[in-house]
């Protein structure tokens, strides 16, 4: 339920958004998307969580000036995270199900674009209604597009049958796409998002310590503000080489009410091989500052009116390295085929903490001789791999 992307599965759909395996907010103006059916399987396993299952999108063109879109997202999780073991909680499992439709209709330079999402597991339901439009201008050398998304959620609580809160999320963005070059593409990008609501998750705690024993801790339910505004800005570019490769990269800057500020880094390359291969590498480094209301170890219950442990609102960093290929196939069509793609990409990702640390260790018995007092016990660190697969065929 963190809303920064850099929890497992928020990461895995930026990542599969990357792949365009999932609808995109608004489409270039000018021109619509080609005919198309992607198939993903995308697989993340580390820090005790393994997210993994299927994606199905396909888009079709109609008299060249609307297009309709559906996608299907499918999560399966297992979790015995070190929030879990930390708890006592035995390792869980649980499915979402992501239903997207997409609607674009193109009227001379310009793009307007509608869609809605429903997601639903066991405990959270998610619906999200958007709005976009882009307009081609100076020669379809700049695209400006902008958007609007309103979510209504509903958070529940697997243990406990009348527990039932409501979310409200708001999302504006307004983003700009310039040629500067024949070889050069820019793009900025800003987004305001405002939730309000029950923003924490149900079953996580914070702890403080045990005023019976102060080696030890006591665990409590999180307590959070109800309303939460962050602002993005993000800056890309690409180059295009003469040999066909390209080099890319990009700045995200990330702040919001709750004292978070976040900086994420990226820089890849593409580099084709023959007319049928392409391979990619790429590097991308996120840090940020813990939220206001966060601490690892309380001194005491209640101590302040907002108490949180989530690690996604700590202080930390992350690095994430990727390596893929693509094949094309069918280049020149095959019965109704136009051409074809297999894609296969690997990221490793580490995880560092910088306040947020391994309480597993002092939940050990005190005769042990790995048992840490609380406060002292090593910070918390982790790596994950990620794994995407998909095929594209354009008809």
């Amino acid at each position: 339920m963190s809303s920064l992307f850099n929890t497992p599965r928020s990461w895995l759909r930026s990542a599969a958004a990357a792949a365009l395996l999932v609808l995109p907010l608004a489409a270039s103006a000018g021109v619509l998307p080609d005919d198309r059916a992607d198939a993903l399987y995308h697989r993340y396993e580390g820090g005790g969580v393994t997210i993994q299952g299927p994606s199905v999108l396909v888009r079709k063109k109609l008299a060249e000036k609307y297009a309709v879109s559906a996608n299907y997202y499918q999560d399966m999780i297992t979790s015995a995270s070190i929030d879990v073991e930390v708890s006592g909680a035995s390792e869980y499992k649980e499915e979402r199900d992501q239903y997207s439709l997409g609607f674009e209709y193109l009227r001379g330079k310009t793009t307007y674009n509608l869609g809605y999402t429903s997601s639903e597991e066991n405990d959270y339901e998610a619906q999200t209604a958007s709005f976009g439009l882009s307009q081609d201008l100076f020669g379809d050398l700049t695209t400006i597009s902008m958007g609007f998304s309103r979510g209504k959620d509903k958070v529940r609580n697997s243990t406990d049958p009348g527990f039932e809160r409501d979310i409200d999320r708001w999302s504006y963005r307004v983003g700009v796409s310039q040629i500067l070059t024949k070889s050069f593409i820019g793009t900025l990008n800003f987004e305001v998002i405002t939730d309000e609501g029950f923003l924490n998750n149900p079953y996580r705690s914070y702890r403080y310590i045990n005023p019976n024993d102060t080696r030890l801790f006591v665990l409590e339910q999180e307590l959070y503000p109800r309303t939460r505004t962050s602002n993005a800005v993000a800056i890309n570019g690409r180059y295009f080489l003469p040999y066909r490769a390209a080099v890319y990269g990009g700045y995200r800057f990330f702040t919001d009410t709750w004292g978070i500020v976040a900086d994420t880094f990226e820089v890849g390359y593409v580099h084709p091989i023959k007319p049928q291969w392409t391979l990619e590498a790429r590097v991308r480094y996120y840090k940020q500052d813990n939220a206001d209301f966060y601490a690892d170890l309380f001194g005491r219950s209640n101590q302040q009116n907002f108490m949180a442990r989530d690690k996604e609102l700590s202080t930390f960093n992350s690095m994430a390295f990727r390596i893929g290929a693509s094949y094309e196939f069918a280049q020149t069509g095959w019965r109704f085929v136009k051409k074809g793609s297999l894609n296969l990409f690997y990221d490793r990702i580490e995880f560092r903490y910088d306040d947020f640390r391994d309480a597993r260790f002092s939940r050990l018995a005190t005769s042990d001789p790995n048992f840490r007092a609380a406060g002292s016990e090593p910070m918390y660190e982790f790596g994950a791999n990620v794994i995407q697969a998909f095929v594209s065929i354009w008809f």
